[in-house]
């Protein structure tokens, strides 16, 4: 039997003793009541949660059994109640039924039926209560990172992003690499009324065709070698929820026109089955591709496209609003000085122009890693511009800020430059660039560079 604390509310006191004996030597914790009085003190002055459930005579000499029940659901609203009556005050019971009371029982009654009410009543509250835990678990497990951003054009993206957010409608997201499509889909999804349902997300262009189908509609036993039981898909386990396709764009023709049929239909068949399933889910799908283009190139179905973009999210790369690099830095900075347990606090307002001169090619997620890297280098308690070797510019001319411009083409620029400074020398070099000679040469080797002579050089 589930262990929990009991009030009783009777004006029979051999009731209340006979009750109170009873669940003593069941385990239960016990307290009792001789009025509705009384029991309503308690329960205003209650400290330690209240009970896990009550036992209520409808008819008691100072006040109406009926009224005490509307007064006590104000207070503890999800509180059980079993209300006990005679077999003539039947009708009043069937009323506490309906103001919400859990069951009621008539006297006189064997030992064994209060028990069993009561178990069951506390299982039932048990089940309510780990259920609206497993919902809270499924909220948290599916809230988004905080959304960091100062530039208007984000701004934009916020907002619209809540406003659809309310919707049924299927959305596309389109962006660069980095720029945060999961990060809004999350946000999507949060707020959204599927919220206590589950947020599941694929990346399409990890998988081969024959996985990734698997992966989304499931598969029956024996399907296909190996299949030797059978699996749900992401279309079961998002049931209710949300499934975000991530690079949606690189999935083949024949998987756009089994997720089209999902969308007209409502329905999917796992592979290897000839029976439908009902689906209730909505699609979110990102992509680093531009859709429109990809469809006028044949390359992704017309229909599939319309179905799924009821409402499109463009997310501007980060050299685009590069008035978010300050407080995405900040946000960052205070991330990773909390994981690696450093006191790492602010930025220098060099280092912060470096952040500021450079392109981001890999956007917002190639300036958290930097930033990361910057926390566990840091000697003090700020970023200085020395810990981003490969953005210092030899001169007050700024790296290139050309959306072209790759990482490793910055990286071999600079590597080249700081040779041709150090007349060749790998080791300055090396420790100019914050790196080993035995990583330089490997870059040198990497990049194909083609260095004058090394006759400077020390081996």
């Amino acid at each position: 039997m589930l262990p929990g604390k009991i009030y009783i509310c009777d004006d029979e006191e051999e009731m209340r003793r006979y009750l109170r004996k009873m669940l003593l030597s069941h385990g239960f914790s016990v307290e009792t009541f001789g009025d509705g009085a009384s029991l309503l003190r308690r329960l205003e002055t209650e400290e330690n949660g209240g009970p896990d459930l009550l036992l209520q005579d409808i008819r008691m000499p100072d006040m109406d059994g009926i009224d005490v029940l509307k007064r006590i659901s104000r207070l503890y609203p999800s509180l059980p109640t079993v209300i006990i009556t005679a077999y003539g005050s039947i009708d009043s019971a069937v009323e506490a039924i309906k103001l919400g009371a859990y069951d009621y029982i008539t006297k006189p009654f064997p030992k064994e039926k209060i028990l069993g009410v009561v178990e069951k009543a506390l299982e039932r509250e048990f089940l309510i209560n780990e259920n609206r835990g497993l919902k809270e678990a499924l909220i948290r497990e599916s809230a988004p990172g905080e959304i960091v951003f100062a530039s208007r054009k984000f701004r934009e993206i916020h907002q619209l992003t809540l406003q659809v957010a309310e919707s049924e409608a299927n959305i596309v997201i389109e962006g660069e690499s980095g720029t945060g499509k999961e990060l809004i889909a999350r946000a999507i999804h949060y707020h959204s009324p599927r919220r206590e349902r589950r947020f599941v997300s694929i990346n399409c262009a990890a998988l081969s065709d024959t996985l990734l189908e698997s992966q989304i509609f499931g598969h029956i036993r024996g399907a296909f070698t190996g299949a030797v039981t059978a699996q749900k898909g992401l279309l079961d386990e998002a049931g209710g929820g949300t499934l975000f396709l991530d690079e949606i764009g690189d999935i083949s023709q024949s998987l756009q026109a089994k997720l089209l049929r999902v969308i007209q239909e409502r329905e999917f068949m796992p592979v290897g089955s000839t029976k439908p399933k009902a689906v209730d889910i909505r699609l979110v799908a990102a992509t680093n591709k531009e859709l429109a283009t990809e469809v006028k190139m044949g390359h992704f179905r017309k229909d599939l496209y319309y179905r799924l973009n009821v409402i499109n999210l463009t997310l501007p790369p980060l050299r685009e609003r590069k008035e978010d690099i300050e407080p995405l830095t900040g946000h960052f900075i205070e991330k990773y000085s909390r994981r690696t347990k450093k006191r790492v606090s602010s930025i220098t307002d060099d280092a912060l122009r470096l952040l500021h001169q450079y392109s981001w090619p890999g956007n917002v997620r190639e300036l958290e890693n930097v930033i990361e890297r910057a926390v566990i280098l840091a000697r003090g308690e700020q970023i200085t511009a020395d810990l981003f070797p490969l953005m210092t510019p030899e001169s007050d001319d700024a790296l290139p800020e050309t959306g072209e411009t790759s990482l490793e083409s910055v990286e071999r620029l600079h590597i080249m430059k700081i040779l041709k400074k150090t007349g060749f020398h790998r080791s300055r070099a090396a420790e100019e660039l914050g790196i080993t000679r035995k990583t330089l040469s490997k870059k040198i080797a990497e990049y194909g560079l083609s260095l004058p002579g090394e006759a400077h050089d020390e081996d």
